[in-house]
Order: C-alpha cells, then sequence, then structure tokens
C-alpha cells in the first residue's frame, strides 16, 4: 500500500515541477511606434481605438510586462510647438486603449511627447497613471525623466529606462523643466549603474537614428555597446519606422529598430516590423521574434502577426541587416529566436 502511495506521489511531483518552472519565467514583450492621432484619427475614432490592437491582443495577454513606444502626448491641454514639421496628439481615449490591449509600460523618451508643451506632456502622465501604465523616459524635470520604472515579477526584478537621442534638444528634460530623458553617455552610464544595483534585470529603450533608413548609424552602435557595458542586458530601439538590425554584443542583445507598430499612417515604406518576446529565467535567457505586417493597404492600421513563407521572408530580411553583426536568428518549427 505504501509503496503505491509513493509511487502516485512520485507522479503528481514529475507533473508539477515543469509547471513550478515554467511558473518562474518572466515574460516581456515589446514593440514599436504607437502613434494613434494626426489626420487619420477620425478613421481610428470611428473604428474605436480598440481596433488597432485587436489583431495581436492575445500576443500580449501571455506577457507579464509589454513595453510599447508611445509617439505622442495623450492630452487635450497644451501648446503647440510649431518649428517642426509633424506634431501628433492623441485623444484622452488612446490611454485607456492601450492598457486594454495589454500594455503596462510604455516610453515617452522620443522626438513627440512634447509636440504640445509640458503642459501636455504632464497630462500625458496623469492620464497613463489613470490606467495603470507606468512609463520611462519623461517626467516633471531631469531627475524623473531618468528614473527606471522597476517591476518584480515572480521573486525577480526588472528595471526598465528610457532616452532619447532625437532633435528637437529643447524637448529634452532639465533640473527644472519637463521633458524627455536625454540618451548622454553620462546619464546613461549613471542610470544603468544604479539600476543594476538593484535589479536582476535592466532593459533600455533609446529613441535614435534616421528615419526611413534601415541603416544603424555608428553613434547608435556606440550608445548601446556602452549601454551594456555599463550594465545592461537588452537594448530596445526605435524612431527609425522601419526594421534594423539586431546584434549580439557581449552578454547583451540590441534591437536597434523594431519599426512602427500601431501608426496612423499610410507609409509604403512602413511595411513590415517585428514584436520582440523576451523570455527570462535563471537558466535560459531567449529573445523570440514575432514578424508583423504593418502596411496600411493590407492591414490597416491593425498589426497583424505574419507567418508562413511571408513571416520566413521578413526574418530573412532582419538576417541580412544583421550580418553586419554577426548575428543569426535560428528558426526552429516555426519559432524566430535568438538565446543571449
Amino acid at each position: 500500500m505504501k509503496s503505491i502511495a509513493t509511487y502516485f506521489l512520485a507522479i503528481i511531483i514529475l507533473l508539477y515541477q515543469p509547471l513550478q518552472l515554467h511558473a518562474e519565467e518572466i515574460v516581456i514583450t515589446a514593440v514599436g511606434d504607437i502613434m494613434l492621432a494626426g489626420k487619420w484619427a477620425p478613421f481610428l475614432r470611428e473604428k474605436g481605438y480598440d481596433f488597432p490592437f485587436d489583431g495581436i491582443r492575445k500576443e500580449l495577454a501571455a506577457s507579464d510586462i509589454s513595453l510599447a513606444n508611445l509617439e505622442s502626448p495623450i492630452a487635450e491641454s497644451g501648446q503647440e510647438y510649431s518649428e517642426k514639421q509633424f506634431r501628433f496628439r492623441a485623444e484622452p481615449h488612446v490611454a485607456k486603449a492601450i492598457r486594454s490591449a495589454g500594455f503596462n509600460l510604455v516610453t515617452l523618451a522620443n522626438n513627440h511627447s512634447m509636440d504640445f508643451g509640458s503642459e501636455a506632456l504632464l497630462e500625458t502622465l496623469q492620464h497613463l497613471s489613470n490606467y495603470g501604465i507606468a512609463w520611462i523616459g519623461a517626467g516633471k524635470n531631469l531627475s524623473e525623466a531618468r528614473k527606471s520604472a522597476l517591476f518584480t515579477i515572480k521573486g525577480k526584478k526588472i528595471a526598465f529606462l528610457g532616452y532619447s537621442l532625437t532633435q528637437p534638444v529643447e524637448f529634452f528634460a532639465s533640473r527644472n523643466r519637463a521633458g524627455t530623458a536625454p540618451g548622454y553617455e553620462t546619464f546613461v552610464t549613471a542610470d544603468i549603474t544604479n539600476a543594476r544595483r538593484e535589479a536582476d534585470y535592466v532593459i533600455v529603450s533609446f529613441h535614435w537614428g534616421k528615419e526611413a533608413i534601415s541603416t544603424v548609424q555608428p553613434y547608435q552602435r556606440t550608445a548601446a555597446h556602452k549601454a551594456i557595458d555599463a550594465g545592461a542586458d537588452v537594448i530596445i530601439g526605435h524612431h527609425p519606422h522601419v526594421l534594423q538590425g539586431i546584434e549580439q554584443y557581449k552578454n547583451g542583445l540590441i534591437f536597434y529598430s523594431l519599426g512602427n507598430f500601431a501608426f496612423a499612417s499610410k507609409s509604403s515604406v512602413a511595411d513590415v516590423s517585428a514584436m520582440i518576446r523576451l523570455t527570462l529565467d535563471d537558466n535560459r535567457r531567449e529573445a523570440e521574434i514575432l514578424p508583423l505586417d504593418v502596411l496600411h493597404r493590407r492591414v490597416g492600421f491593425q498589426p497583424q502577426l505574419l507567418k508562413g513563407e511571408r513571416g520566413a521572408a521578413v526574418i530573412e530580411k532582419l538576417n541580412v541587416l544583421s550580418e553586419t553583426f554577426n548575428t543569426r536568428i535560428q528558426s526552429r518549427e516555426g519559432r524566430y529566436t535568438i538565446p543571449f
């Protein structure tokens, strides 16, 4: 009788053990730019601001943390900054839609967060806070803009930092002025070093590069390497609106540009992008790349996963862009991964 009881106990332990291992995994999803304002806002308003996320909502639900670059203030207030070509301001309903989609973290370190000045930025922070969305890369002063967002997930601490290396420099926060976090090396290195002291993982977002250009600029690579040297595990880039290459550097992984995600534009250049799913635990660090179709004439502002030949074509494009960095994405049974 005792041996039968022992047998069943052993079976229960074996069945339960994989669940325990799985439960320790931290899953972080990162996507490109969200911008639901501008001249196509009336169309999106009619469809409902949840519409752009309907094609990808299931994928986001599988994550502990989902990060996007919010490429506009969410506000009704503010004074428009007229000395640049494109200025955006999204309606307050956008904040609710972003949270409903599954995003609980956004980076505001970009060249649009201050399009309507500090008043609109501060209103944006309030809307995000109202819906439980954390942010990085901006604040009411430089100290707040440089502050990390720290999450505790399954007993591990993950710190996120965000920086802008794009103009106008007038958008950068200062000691007594609201704005975005400038990606100056002294700031980035000090902030990562501090974050590393309290976090098990550090993930850094940079807004950088040239728009519509898939070539990584030398300063991007320098900044990324310095960040990893300081203790960052993963670098996630935005701004070009198109894909750029991936680099494995030391023990870190650099995504130079993820391209657009949900972006109110009919650009034919920004046709495909990628969603990154990071899986982190004590025994494994892996990035899965999920190809996306974001071309308006095919998906209508609603990003869609690409599989089969079309998905493989996006991965091959990324492999070509990553050749200069000696990085190649592994392909197995329809999954595209990079262990790091």
